[in-house]
C-alpha cells in the first residue's frame, strides 16, 4: 500500500511539473552522450560538365561570332533544369598542322567569365587544306580536360566543325580509340556539322554513333537565333553594377585568382555586345549563374551565409579599400553593398523575364524554332541529363 501511495505521488509531481515547464515533455528526444553524432548532409546539386570542341580555321568565322553570342544563352539552358545544376564549361579550339596552333584547351570552370574571355580572343584564321586536326581535338577533349570522376554528372562535349578528321596521321590517336576512352569515363559526343560536306557528315555521324550522342546538322554560319530585345541595354548596365558590388578578400595567391575574374569581367563589359552581355545578365541572375558571378571568396556573400565572421578576418585579407575602416565602418559599407545587390539582382531578375516573353513572341512570329542550333542543344541536353535526373521543362534560352 505505502509503494502504491509512492507512485502516485510520484505521477502528480510529475504531472504539475509538465504543466509548469512543458519543455519537459521534450526530454525523450534529448540525444545521450553516448549517441552516436548525428551529421547534417547537405544534398550536393547535380553537375554538367561541358566542354565545346570548336574549329577556328578559316571556313568557321560566322560560327565562331555565332559561339561568342550564344555561349550564355546555351549556359542559361543548362542551367534551366530542376534542381538547378553545377556548371562547368571548358573549350578546345582546333586547326591543323602547319596552322598557328593545332589545339588549345582550356579547362573546365564554374568561371564561365574567364572562359568566355578566352573564347572573345578567337579569331578564324588557317585550314583551307579539308581535313583539319579532329582527332587531336578529341583526345584532348577527352585525356586533357579536368572530368570528374562522379558518375552521376552530366558529361557532354560538343564537337562542333565543317571538316572531316586527318585520318592519314601515323602518330594520331584515332578517334575510334578516343571515344572508346570516351565511352568508359561517361562522357557523351555531339557532333554539330556546320554545311554540307558528304565527308564531314559520314565521319561526324559515326562520332556520334560510337558515343551515344547525337549529331545535328546546320547551316555554316550556325543557325542560332539571335534577337534583340528593348530590355538588354539596360540589362547590360544593371549588369556591371551588379559586379561592381563584389568585394573580395583572402591571401594573395587567392587574389591573384579573384584579380584575374575581375579582369574578364570587365574585358566582356567592354568588347561584347550589348545582346551577350544581356544574355550574361540573365544567366547570372539563377541559381546556377550564382557562382560565376560570385567567384570564390567574396565577402558580401560570404558573411550572410554565415561562412565567415568579419571580426575573424586578418586585416591584411580584407579588401584595400576596408582596411583603414573600424570594425562598425566595415559592418555598415557591408550591409549597405548587401541592400543595393539585392536591389540590382531584383531587377535583373524581372528584366530577364521581360525579355524572355518578349523573345518568346518573336519565335511565335517567326516559327521554326526546333531547326535553330539552339533548339537542337537543348534537345540534346534535355534528353541526355534526364538520364542524369536533371528535368527541363521549358524552351532553350535564347
Amino acid at each position: 500500500m505505502k509503494s502504491i501511495l509512492i507512485a502516485t505521488a510520484l505521477a502528480v509531481l510529475t504531472a504539475g511539473a509538465v504543466a509548469f515547464y512543458p519543455a519537459l515533455t521534450t526530454v525523450a528526444t534529448v540525444r545521450h552522450v553516448s549517441d552516436p553524432p548525428v551529421n547534417i548532409v547537405p544534398i550536393a546539386a547535380p553537375k554538367i560538365e561541358a566542354v565545346f570542341v570548336l574549329d577556328t580555321t578559316s571556313s568557321m568565322s560566322g560560327m565562331i561570332e555565332a559561339a561568342k553570342e550564344k555561349i550564355w544563352s546555351i549556359a542559361s539552358t543548362m542551367a534551366s533544369a530542376q534542381p538547378a545544376p553545377e556548371i562547368k564549361i571548358g573549350l578546345v579550339a582546333f586547326r591543323d598542322r602547319g596552322d598557328r596552333y593545332v589545339t588549345q584547351v582550356i579547362d573546365l570552370s564554374e568561371d564561365l567569365d574567364s572562359m568566355y574571355a578566352a573564347l572573345m580572343d578567337f579569331r578564324a584564321e588557317g585550314g583551307g587544306d579539308g581535313p583539319e586536326s579532329v582527332n587531336q581535338a578529341l583526345h584532348d577533349a577527352v585525356q586533357k580536360i579536368s572530368w570528374s570522376q562522379d558518375p552521376d554528372s552530366y558529361q557532354v562535349i560538343f564537337l562542333v566543325g565543317d571538316a572531316p578528321p586527318h585520318m592519314d596521321y601515323q602518330d594520331d590517336v584515332k578517334y575510334p580509340v578516343t571515344l572508346a576512352a570516351a565511352r568508359m569515363k561517361g562522357i557523351v559526343v555531339n557532333t554539330i556539322q556546320c554545311g554540307d560536306n558528304p565527308a564531314t557528315t559520314q565521319r561526324w555521324v559515326q562520332i556520334a554513333q560510337l558515343s551515344q550522342g547525337r549529331h545535328f546538322n546546320v547551316a555554316q554560319g550556325g543557325d542560332a537565333i539571335a534577337i534583340s530585345t528593348p530590355f538588354d541595354t539596360e540589362l547590360a548596365t544593371l549588369s556591371k553594377a551588379l559586379d561592381d558590388t563584389r568585394l573580395y578578400y583572402g591571401t594573395e595567391e587567392e587574389r591573384v585568382e579573384q584579380d584575374l575574374k575581375v579582369a574578364a569581367a570587365d574585358k566582356l563589359h567592354s568588347d561584347a555586345s550589348v545582346e551577350s552581355r544581356a544574355r550574361r545578365a540573365s544567366f547570372n541572375a539563377s541559381a546556377a549563374g550564382t557562382r560565376n558571378f560570385l567567384g570564390r571568396g567574396e565577402l558580401v556573400s560570404d558573411i550572410a551565409d554565415g561562412r565567415v565572421d568579419l571580426l575573424e578576418i586578418d586585416t591584411d585579407e580584407l579588401p584595400e579599400s576596408m582596411r583603414p575602416m573600424s570594425a562598425p565602418q566595415q559592418q555598415a559599407l557591408i550591409a549597405e553593398v548587401k541592400s543595393k545587390r539585392d536591389s540590382l539582382q531584383r531587377q535583373i531578375t524581372d528584366l530577364a523575364k521581360e525579355r524572355e516573353s518578349y523573345i518568346a513572341e518573336k519565335i511565335e512570329e517567326v516559327g521554326g524554332a526546333e531547326e535553330s542550333l539552339d533548339y537542337k542543344i537543348f534537345s540534346a541536353v534535355r534528353d541526355q541529363a534526364g538520364k542524369k535526373g536533371l528535368v527541363y521543362e521549358d524552351a532553350p534560352s535564347y
